[in-house]
C-alpha cells in the first residue's frame, strides 16, 4: 500500500509540475538601440561630406549643366536626344555601356572592362549599383549621361574589391544603346 500511495503521490507531483506554463527566456544582453542611432548619424555625416565634395566639383565645372535627381545623385548630358520620348520602364530590356571613375576622373573600371551590358529594368538581380539602376530610367536610347554618385548610391560601405575603398563617391558615364520594350508596356 505504501508503494501505491508513493506512486500516486509521485504521479500527482509530476502532473502538477507539467501544467506550469513555459516562461519566456530573457536575452543575456539588452541593447538600447544606440548602435542603430549612432550608425544613422555616422551615415548622415558621410553623406554631408560627400555632398559638399560633389558640390565643389560641380561649382568648378563651368562647361556642363548639372541636374539633381530625386534619388540623391547629380548628372549632366554628354549626348541628349530631344526628340525621343521613350524611357526604360519596368521589365524593359536595355543594353548599355558604362565606366566607373573617381570624382577626379581616375578610371576605376573602364567601359572596355565592363563590356556591353544587358539589364531587365527592376527585374534582374544583376550586380548593378543602385545609382545605375536609377540613372538608366532617366535615359532615352542613344543618350550618354555622366552621373555623380555619392557612396550610398555607388559601392557604399563595401567598396569594390581591390579597386575602390569604402564610402567613396564616384562618377560614371553611361551610354544607353537600346531599349527593348516588354510586352506589358
Amino acid at each position: 500500500m505504501h508503494r501505491n500511495l508513493l506512486f500516486a503521490l509521485l504521479s500527482f507531483c509530476i502532473l502538477i509540475a507539467s501544467c506550469k506554463s513555459p516562461e519566456a527566456r530573457r536575452p543575456v544582453q539588452q541593447n538600447s538601440g544606440s548602435f542603430i542611432k549612432e550608425s544613422a548619424e555616422r551615415n548622415i555625416e558621410i553623406y554631408k561630406k560627400e555632398e559638399a565634395q560633389i558640390a565643389r566639383l560641380i561649382e568648378k565645372d563651368t562647361k556642363n549643366v548639372y541636374i539633381a535627381s530625386e534619388s540623391g545623385f547629380w548628372y549632366y548630358y554628354e549626348e541628349k536626344d530631344t526628340t525621343a520620348t521613350v524611357f526604360p520602364k519596368l521589365g524593359d530590356v536595355v543594353t548599355f555601356t558604362y565606366d566607373i571613375k573617381m570624382l577626379d576622373g581616375d578610371v576605376v573600371v573602364s567601359e572596355e572592362e565592363n563590356g556591353l551590358q544587358t539589364y531587365r529594368v527592376d527585374q534582374t538581380n544583376q550586380e548593378l549599383i543602385s545609382g545605375l539602376r536609377d540613372g538608366l530610367k532617366l535615359m532615352k536610347e542613344g543618350e550618354t549621361i555622366t552621373f555623380l554618385f555619392p557612396s550610398f548610391k555607388a559601392f557604399g560601405y563595401y567598396g569594390l574589391e581591390n579597386k575602390l575603398g569604402t564610402n567613396i563617391p564616384v562618377q560614371s558615364t553611361v551610354s544607353l544603346k537600346s531599349i527593348e520594350q516588354s510586352q506589358e508596356n
